[in-house]
């Protein structure tokens, strides 16, 4: 049995994801058979936007060897000792939106999203564009990505979930940030 609950830390999760405001569509739980290395995907959205234009993606990508460091230092601590810190697990934040016909400026995206992201919820903004044909005019696809590392020691002791509530509040402010601007980037404010 293992030391620490990774599918029970991802029910939570998206039950707290329920509770700020996102309605989940889709969750895979993926593991590599040679490899043993483990995926969890949970797709979800703001409520405001069930039929589209945004998308969020969370995933939790578990690497068998951290995950069995750390069982082994759990197994090696006296009962009154706590297991350090040093052993993380990602989760990662994919926010995805259609191919934008107006993009919008990167850095000033990208300015105000650090904004609403914080220290906390650090945001990276890409781009990439795209041509179909090579006479037709380039199709901007937007990249939104956060990153929130997670002590697998906070999941073992079963710590308060504030970081979690507060990672998801502000994920919920970008989605917003991204809805309300979206009807312009895709072309269909007149």
């Amino acid at each position: 049995m293992a030391v620490v609950d990774i599918a029970g830390f991802v029910a939570d999760l998206k039950d707290h994801a329920a509770e700020h405001g996102f309605h989940v569509h889709d969750e895979r739980h993926f593991v590599e058979t040679y490899s043993m290395r483990q995926a969890f995907e949970v797709d979800l959205h703001p409520e405001a936007a069930c039929g589209g234009p945004l998308d969020l993606h969370l995933s939790l990508d578990l690497e068998p060897r951290t995950l069995m460091a750390f069982e082994d230092e759990v197994m090696s601590l006296s009962d009154d000792d706590d297991p350090s810190d040093d052993l993380v697990v990602q989760i990662v934040f994919t926010w995805a939106l259609p191919p934008l016909e107006n993009g919008p400026d990167l850095l000033v995206l990208a300015t105000e999203l650090a904004g609403l992201g914080g220290p906390d919820l650090p945001t990276q903004v890409s781009a990439v564009d795209s041509f179909e044909s090579v006479t037709d005019a380039p199709q901007r696809s937007l990249g939104v990505t956060a990153r929130l590392e997670t002590p697998l020691a906070a999941l073992f002791r079963g710590d308060d979930t504030n970081w979690m509530c507060d990672a998801l509040d502000r994920s919920r402010a970008i989605s917003e940030y991204l809805l309300d601007r979206a009807p312009a980037w895709l072309g269909e404010e007149a």
